[in-house]
């Protein structure tokens, strides 16, 4: 089996008031939530770090490996996976998923 790469790509909404403490409680919501769902096998989200400036305008990235497709499919409708999603929603003006398989 094969295991998948999920990458979310967030543009903050720039119109809300603190965008810098929705990413800080982006990243507590992934920390604390989605390593509690089964197949996920590492979570990493944060702000970029490049130099190059590609960014594209999004602001935050989470990447979530998950041990197989199974394990991705039962990741959307996981209730630890409500919290940020709604989170992410509710801040962002922008939102790019791309799923990868090794």
């Amino acid at each position: 089996m094969a295991g998948v790469t999920h990458v979310v790509l967030v543009q903050w909404d720039a119109a809300r008031d603190g965008v810098g403490e929705h990413a800080v409680q982006a990243d507590a919501l992934c920390r604390d939530h989605l390593p509690r769902i089964d197949g996920v096998e590492s979570v990493h989200s944060g702000p970029s770090i490049s130099t190059e400036g590609l960014e594209g305008g999004f602001d935050w990235m989470l990447t979530v490996r998950f041990r197989d497709r199974e394990a991705l499919a039962g990741y959307l409708p996981h209730p630890e996976h409500r919290p940020v999603a709604d989170h992410i929603g509710a801040g962002s003006s922008r939102v790019v998923v791309f799923d990868v398989e090794d």
